[in-house]
């Protein structure tokens, strides 16, 4: 990765963090996105600590200005970016919308994804890495898109249900990039304990699986352990020789190619989705 440029989004703590950590080992140039400025500038010192080449941008790429800014932010110091890796997440309780009128958790796993890639899509001379995680692979509503009509927040329905919408906007992403020079792929990371996962916990969120997160921990530790494992999917994705021009495929927490759901390729999913992502963009950009 010497030489490289990569941007990882949501990364000031959790699996993007350590993405960075492991991009940054490899010799890449790494830009970390986060939303408190405070944990940028700490995410970015901590890497250099270590001998990587860190800096940082403050975003909260939910919001439209924030990702215009970002894309804008990067044109000026990058004249290519070798990796995007969209890892933000997010899961509120709740049904909320952002500033700009879009739900939550549709903003960040979808919508945030779509426009920083369609924004950064002049330098873009390689690798885009969508994040997917949760239980993704369950059928996508297409009038439920945005939670209109139920959330479901404590079983992490939309969480999950956004997951999923993004795998069906990637593969139709890398189906429109196909041929340009630029892959669009999709890592699972499987379950890490993140600080967003924390927090959700200490929140009481979802209240009814707290009393189990104690008896997790002596059952599955591996669960709770080092954030390292989960990151090895988008890691791999991003800078192995095995993957380069490998584009429309989906991956295992283990890093192997795995089939995607049948929800994904279902082609009247891809459109909606596909379709929402553009209006939205129009409005918010």
């Amino acid at each position: 990765m010497r030489g490289k440029t990569a941007l990882i989004t949501g990364s000031t703590g959790g699996i993007g963090k350590e993405t960075a950590r492991g991009l940054a080992a490899l010799g890449a140039r790494v830009i970390l996105v986060g939303r408190d400025p405070e944990r940028v500038r700490q995410a970015v010192d901590e890497l250099r600590a270590s001998g990587g080449q860190a800096e940082g941008v403050a975003a909260d790429v939910t919001r439209r200005r924030d990702v215009a800014a970002l894309a804008a932010q990067v044109a000026e110091r990058c004249d290519r970016l070798d990796v995007l890796v969209n890892n933000v997440g997010a899961s509120p309780p709740r049904r909320a919308l952002t500033e700009d009128g879009v739900e939550v958790t549709f903003a960040a796993h979808v919508l945030a994804p779509f426009t920083l890639t369609r924004l950064l899509l002049p330098l873009l001379g390689g690798r885009v890495v969508n994040i997917t995680g949760g239980i993704p692979g369950g059928p996508i509503e297409p009038d439920n898109l945005q939670a209109e009509r139920r959330y479901l927040g404590w079983t992490f329905s939309q969480y999950n249900h956004t997951k999923t919408m993004l795998m069906a906007m990637s593969l139709r992403f890398a189906e429109k990039v196909a041929g340009t020079g630029v892959t669009v792929n999709v890592a699972y990371p499987g379950h890490g304990h993140t600080p967003m996962n924390r927090s959700m916990t200490a929140a009481g969120f979802p209240y009814l699986y707290r009393p189990v997160v104690p008896l997790l921990r002596v059952a599955a530790p591996r669960l709770f352990g080092d954030l390292s494992k989960p990151a090895r999917s988008s890691i791999h994705l991003a800078s192995s020789a095995e993957v380069e021009g490998v584009n429309g495929a989906y991956f295992s927490m283990k890093c192997r190619r795995v089939e995607w759901p049948a929800s994904v390729l279902d082609r009247g999913n891809q459109d909606r989705v596909w379709a929402l992502c553009e209006s939205l963009m129009r409005e918010t950009v």
